[in-house]
């Protein structure tokens, strides 16, 4: 296949695509953070970067020949987490430059698949707009049926559909739940719920948080995964990070914890992508 990845964070949909066995001719990744494309170069070295996703009609690509387009658009401005500016805001918005490049691919190559993924807290409005856009409505699927944190996501995607009564709906089943829980994949300590929560809110860090801090930001967010240890407690280190995305422990090595705690909490649950891909 050749692909175009827009903001392409750590590159999962290309190691999807290589772990369920289907062979990529060509990739083409648009991202602009340089940490990120560190990452996807040096395990992916035949990559072809081509930069700002809002330059597209610059790019040396020969749309015809593309056959999968992947999108995780920013959920910045569609989070609960976030100001809820709706998809119309100055980072959320950029979904619309993913459907005027689709679009454009379907005119030379009406087969072309595409998926796209959004915060599963996105309104009701904004996800009725996204959906009128590609034509289809989304699937949700919460990454705690296959790893130990809680990340609840739509995707939308013509992989495979089914048309109901009034609209066209993304037909990917629910993965099976494998059962796994946060106390599963800790590489030391103990922790008191099941699942964890919010990867992106625990890993922006710019110094070691205090004990202090941490226990006053669980006690009044709820928003923070917790892991005791020698009377003392601690967040997510780097190899349990990688374990609650699906991603082998040293997957993210050449970077420090801050960056790769960025790329993780804004990327996509590796064994999700693969269960989508799995039906092309």
């Amino acid at each position: 296949m050749n692909v175009v990845s827009l903001f392409n964070g750590m590159n999962t949909g290309r190691q999807a695509l290589e772990n369920v066995g289907i062979k990529v001719d060509k990739y083409y990744s648009s991202e602009i953070k340089p940490y990120a494309i560190e990452l996807t170069q040096h395990h992916f070295p035949d990559t072809i970067q081509v930069g700002d996703v809002t330059k597209w009609r610059e790019w040396d690509i020969d749309w015809s020949s593309i056959d999968l387009i992947l999108s995780g658009s920013p959920c910045q401005d569609l989070s609960a987490a976030g100001k809820r500016a709706g998809i119309n805001g100055s980072k959320s918005s950029l979904f619309f430059v993913f459907v005027e490049i689709l679009e454009y691919i379907k005119s030379l190559n009406p087969k072309v698949l595409f998926l796209q993924e959004n915060v599963g807290s996105a309104s009701k409005l904004d996800v009725g707009i996204m959906s009128r856009a590609l034509g289809v409505y989304p699937v949700r699927i919460n990454s705690s049926l296959v790893t130990a944190q809680l990340r609840d996501r739509y995707y939308w995607s013509n992989i495979r559909t089914k048309e109901t009564m009034f609209d066209v709906v993304t037909d990917i089943p629910q993965p099976t739940d494998r059962g796994i829980m946060f106390k599963d994949i800790l590489t030391s300590g103990k922790v008191n719920v099941n699942k964890h929560v919010s990867l992106k809110m625990q890993n922006n860090r710019n110094k070691e948080p205090t004990q202090k801090y941490l226990l006053h930001r669980n006690d009044t967010t709820g928003m923070i995964s917790l892991i005791q240890e020698n009377n003392k407690v601690r967040l997510a280190n780097k190899i349990e990070l990688c374990r609650l995305q699906g991603f082998p422990d040293n997957y993210l090595d050449l970077l420090c914890y801050k960056k790769a705690g960025s790329l993780l909490g804004d990327g996509w649950t590796l064994p999700i992508i693969e269960h989508i891909f799995s039906f092309i």
